[in-house]
């Protein structure tokens, strides 16, 4: 009994870790507040987008649950609104499920060049030089690969929405903690290719440290649906994501990433980088 309450313990102060670690990432601002700006401009083209296409679904919510519940018409007044009203809400949990996904690989694609310059500068304030920079194909597809989990995830929402009674709530949770792992996982790609890592290699600290990067992705997924939340965090949530990448190689017991030479074969897992022009 005792170990299942330290193990709970330890669980809760890791996904407490992860949290804080987005809050270093805030605190950017603070330091780094010019450098961090230039993350707005792609946040703020990628929102423009979305609420265009956000707010026509929910102007239509009404006819949409009534179309989708036509044995309804012949139920009393008040049954009747409630299943639309909750069906209405599953909708809108699964639409931002997807919009937070869809929102994240287009801003992270339209505005590489900023969050390179974002995740290289907090490289370099705490000592590192990093030596690697994602393509703009490599995060093209990377955004790609969001999008299509996002829409699984809000499929997978809106089915369990429809559980009478506790839907709504399972659902939440759902969006919360999947889309929360999928957002660390794409945030923290920028950190891992400076360091070379695997996509096993990178799963493998992911998992190892599944409570502390379940604890960052579900705060930025929090901020994320704040109004105008999404445009402020973002910037934050990319410096966020590099030091938490650094935790988790840390936590591996790898080394601290050095220029590669030739002349030595890389650590294990990791790819040497490629060779300058």
């Amino acid at each position: 009994m005792s170990s299942r309450v330290g193990t709970l313990k330890s669980v809760i102060s890791e996904f407490g870790s992860g949290v804080r670690t987005l809050l270093r990432g805030f605190g950017m601002w603070r330091t780094h507040t010019r450098l961090l700006a230039l993350g707005l401009i792609p946040a703020v083209i990628a929102w423009l987008v979305l609420l265009a296409a956000l707010v026509p679904l929910v102007m239509s919510l009404g006819s949409l649950t009534d179309w989708m519940t036509p044995f309804a018409d012949g139920w009393s007044p008040g049954w009747r609104t409630t299943l639309r009203v909750g069906i209405g809400a599953v909708i809108v949990i699964a639409a931002l499920a997807l919009s937070v996904a869809v929102f994240t690989a287009l801003t992270l694609t339209i505005g590489d060049p900023f969050y390179q310059r974002i995740w290289q500068g907090v490289e370099r304030s705490l000592g590192e030089e990093p030596s690697g920079e994602t393509g703009f194909w490599s995060t093209l597809g990377e955004g790609v690969r969001l999008v299509v989990l996002g829409i699984l995830v809000a499929l997978l929402t809106l089915l369990i929405g429809f559980i009478p009674l506790v839907g709504g709530v399972l659902a939440t949770i759902t969006n919360l903690l999947l889309s929360g792992r999928l957002l660390a996982r794409e945030l923290t790609g920028r950190a891992f290719d400076a360091r070379g890592l695997t996509s096993l290699s990178r799963s493998q600290m992911l998992g190892a440290g599944r409570a502390r990067v379940l604890g960052f992705g579900v705060a930025t997924q929090l901020c994320f649906m704040v109004p105008f939340g999404a445009i402020i965090a973002m910037p934050a949530a990319v410096a966020g994501s590099t030091l938490l990448a650094r935790d988790l190689v840390g936590r591996s017991g790898r080394p601290s990433p050095a220029p590669w030479s030739p002349d030595a074969p890389p650590p294990a897992g990791i790819a040497p980088p490629p060779p300058h022009a």
